[in-house]
């Protein structure tokens, strides 16, 4: 009898620990699930927070990315601006070459009319310097003949004298005449002022000379007046 009771007692305190046991477990099983449930609620919202920080960030960065093309296309244009162009290089080296040539032309401009002003005063100084004897010696006559009462043959020679002295100080000058009397009328030398009929002489011939005509080389100084025998 008492075994039994014994054995009875047993029996009922496995069958409690077995129920407390599967309410152990099925109270575990249900905090595993809770558990699991808060941390897939937990991924979800996470993730959900993740896709508006991605999606505020994205919308965030779309207008620096805008602006910072716009910078860094400002940026590329300063850069190009800034970048030295051949074609400019190569104007400017036109410039100052022309900026010498004008110097050049210039210093050549001035140095001819100061070689021209010098040759002038070369020339003026080499005629007065050989009229300046003619001079004295007219100045030597006149004084002569207002001392001695000149007569007419005293003054003739004092007067060819002074010519032949004239004609020398052309000679030094190399001026010579241009031939005129009896030649034919050549208009390069000769400027007809007058005309005459002469049955002894040929059309265009110059039978008298007003003027005498000089030159220097084949510089014509002065052309001879003269006139021009026109029978027809």
């Amino acid at each position: 009898m008492h075994n039994h009771n014994h054995s009875h007692g047993f029996n009922k305190e496995n069958r409690h620990e077995n129920l407390y046991r599967k309410d152990h477990n099925k109270t575990a099983e249900q905090a595993k699930a809770q558990q699991e449930k808060a941390e897939q609620a937990k991924t979800a919202e996470a993730e959900e927070e993740a896709v508006k920080d991605a999606e505020a960030k994205q919308a965030q960065e779309q207008p620096e990315t805008a602006e910072t093309q716009e910078q860094t296309a400002e940026q590329a244009k300063a850069a190009e601006a800034t970048q030295p162009d051949p074609r400019d290089k190569k104007i400017e080296e036109l410039q100052n070459q022309l900026a010498r040539l004008q110097a050049d032309f210039s210093n050549v401009r001035k140095r001819s009319a100061q070689d021209q002003e010098r040759l002038a005063a070369f020339v003026t100084a080499s005629v007065t310097k050989e009229f300046l004897k003619v001079l004295d010696n007219f100045e030597r006559a006149e004084d002569s003949m207002k001392q001695q009462g000149a007569t007419a043959e005293a003054m003739h020679e004092g007067m060819t004298k002074i010519h032949k002295q004239f004609q020398q100080a052309l000679q030094a000058l190399k001026i010579e005449e241009i031939p005129a009397q009896g030649q034919k009328f050549d208009p390069q030398f000769h400027e007809a002022v007058m005309q005459n009929t002469a049955s002894d002489l040929p059309d265009e011939t110059i039978d008298l000379v007003a003027e005498k005509g000089y030159k220097i080389g084949d510089n014509i100084i002065r052309h001879s007046k003269v006139r021009v025998v026109h029978n027809s």
